[in-house]
This record gives structure tokens, sequence and C-alpha cells, in this order.
């Protein structure tokens, strides 16, 4: 386990490509003006130390440098020491749709980015709770077991995208049935699932899978992304436009917010609706519902001291700097008396 103690100083590695862009710049304008007084031969004769090679050396190290520097202030730091602490909280797992119908962009900046910023928002509202999160289309799959390690639960979220699902669909009912699995402690009494979706084209026979995990306690809840007018299902390449999709009649598909599926699931399951296009208002109900629930106190391990690593990366950095002020721009001597590239006539 790891933390960046001031991450904001990766911001220094920008430096990086500015110097490379300088210094080939200086080396363009010294070679156009060493051209006006001379031809390339007569020059290698005035001047037969001069190294291109031991510059570009040169700013290789410096720019090395420079790196080691941003991550010594950046100052990561390693966890040393695993203790288990005593939690209080509720096990919460969010069942993630990743269909294609997620793309369309009738609220910003998409439905699929705008569902993973409210799962992220509602985890950092989070204290002594234990996570899960799973991803669903054309059928469901685990992507982050039950865990109280909310750093890694938010990286797994920030990858989820629509091509982790090759068959295409809502299949809600394999993702309630798999978080079923997820609530591993039988003392637990308040499990939530929260499902965020578009809530269309949702399979199965929904009200039965619901009923089943209400009777072992799971309370549902959904949380509906998009509107009800809808919007076209953009397929982009690399950031790129490519078309619309389109159903089998060439005509452009437009997909809609299914708020009476959404909320008849959450109904068979002793939940609530909620309408999911305002974060903070979402983050704040979220928090009251797991505030009004009985808290369990459960073991969990954790990392309670952290070793700083910046000494490291400061050292090299020092060296790395002295190694550029003795790099000398000129052939080295030793080198030049092999006649690699048969200079030598």
């Amino acid at each position: 386990m790891y933390q960046l103690e001031e991450p904001i100083y990766f911001y220094l590695l920008f430096a990086i490509p500015v110097v490379a862009v300088l210094f080939l710049l200086v080396l363009f304008w010294k070679h156009r003006t060493q051209k006006k007084f001379a031809d390339s031969n007569l020059l290698r004769k005035l001047s037969p130390d001069r190294s291109t090679f031991k510059s570009i050396l040169k700013i290789s190290v410096f720019c090395l440098a420079i790196t080691a520097l941003a991550f010594a202030l950046v100052n990561p730091k390693i966890g040393t020491k695993l203790e288990t602490v005593k939690r209080e909280g509720v096990d919460v797992v969010f069942a993630l749709d990743v269909s294609k119908s997620m793309l369309a962009e009738d609220i910003a900046p998409n439905r699929l980015e705008k569902s993973k910023q409210l799962v992220t928002q509602i985890i950092n509202s989070l204290a002594g709770d234990r996570i899960g999160i799973i991803g669903y289309a054309g059928s469901a799959f685990p992507q982050v077991p039950i865990t109280t390690d909310f750093s890694s639960a938010k990286l797994f979220l920030n990858g989820m995208n629509t091509d982790m699902v090759s068959s295409q669909g809502t299949a809600i009912t394999e993702a309630i049935a798999m978080a079923r699995t997820y609530y591993d402690d039988e003392e637990q009494t308040n499990r939530v699932l929260f499902i965020i979706s578009d809530g269309e084209d949702h399979e199965g026979n929904l009200a039965e899978i619901a009923e089943e995990a209400a009777s072992e306690g799971i309370k549902i809840y959904t949380i509906g992304v998009g509107t009800t007018a809808g919007g076209p299902i953009p397929i982009k390449r690399n950031g790129v436009l490519q078309y619309y999709k389109r159903d089998e009649n060439n005509e452009q598909v437009i997909t809609r917010l299914g708020e009476e599926r959404l909320m008849e699931i959450a109904s068979q399951a002793n939940g609530k609706y909620i309408e999911g296009n305002n974060t903070k208002e979402v983050v704040e109900e979220v928090t009251a519902i797991l505030n009004g629930m009985d808290k369990k106190e459960f073991d969990a391990k954790q990392f309670t001291d952290f070793k700083d690593q910046f000494q490291w990366f400061l050292a090299a950095a020092l060296f790395l700097l002295i190694v550029d002020i003795l790099l000398l721009e000129r052939k080295t001597a030793w080198v030049r008396k092999l006649n690699l590239f048969n200079e030598k006539e």
C-alpha cells in the first residue's frame, strides 16, 4: 500500500517536453547559423571535438533529474505497519450499467461518466462502510469485491467502460444475483445495493429476483441517469465521433431514461428511486439513507504507518544533476581513439 503526499507536484513533469522542445530549437538555430559561415566538412575540421550525441545525452540526463525531483516533491509513502482496526458501517454494493446506451450525452459529459462521478462522490462521503462494485450489460461481472480500500475501488471504477462486456443488453437480474454473493458477513443486518442505470431494456424476471434479495435483507436503491427526452448513442474512436447507433431499419436509435422500471425494482426490494442528475442532491440523499441505518462493528486490516520515500528520489536527482554538470559536450578521447565509425582516413 502506498500514498502520494503531494501529487500536485507531478505537474513539474510538464517541464520535460518544454525543455526538449527548447533544446531542439537551439540545435536547429546552431545548425542554421553555422551553415552561414562554413560547410559541414570544414566545420568538422575546425571543431573535431564537437559532439551532438553528448549534447543529447546531457539534456536526457537533465530531464531524468527533473523527473526524479518531481517524485521527491510528491513524496511517495509506503505502508509498513498493518493493523486490525475496529470499524462501524454498512455493506454497500454499487451495480453500474455499462451498456452502450450509457454513452448517450443527454446528460454531460455522458451517462456513464456521470454515473462514475456519482459513485465516486458517494464513496468519498462514506466513513466506516465496506463497498463493492459490479458492472453489467449483457452479463454481469465483479469489478471490486467487498472491501474497505476506497482508493483501490475508485481506481477500478474509473477504468470501467462500455467495452468491458462484449454482449449487449441490460442483465440487471444477473447483477442483483451477483450482489447477493458479495455480502459475506451473516451478522450484517444492513445490506444496500445501489443500481446506477438509465433503466433501458432491463431483462429477466426483475420482480422475483428483487423479492429474493429483499428476503435476504438487501435493500435496493436505484439511481436513474439520463433524461426522459433522451438522446442518440454516439460511437466514438479515440474520442472522435464515428457515427450514431442505428437499428435494423437504419434509423437512429434514441435512448430514454426508463424511470418506471427503476422505480419498480426499488419498490420490490424495500428501497427507493433516486433521480441522478444532480450530484450534490444524490450524495446528500444517499448519506441520509446510510446514516439512518444501524452500523455493524467489524474488523478491518489497514496500514497505520507509512514511511517517506522522497530521499531516494532526491538522491537520484542530485546524482543526475552532478553527472549532467560533469558531462562535457565534446567527444570523449578514448572513444574517439576506438574509431568506431571509421572517421579517421
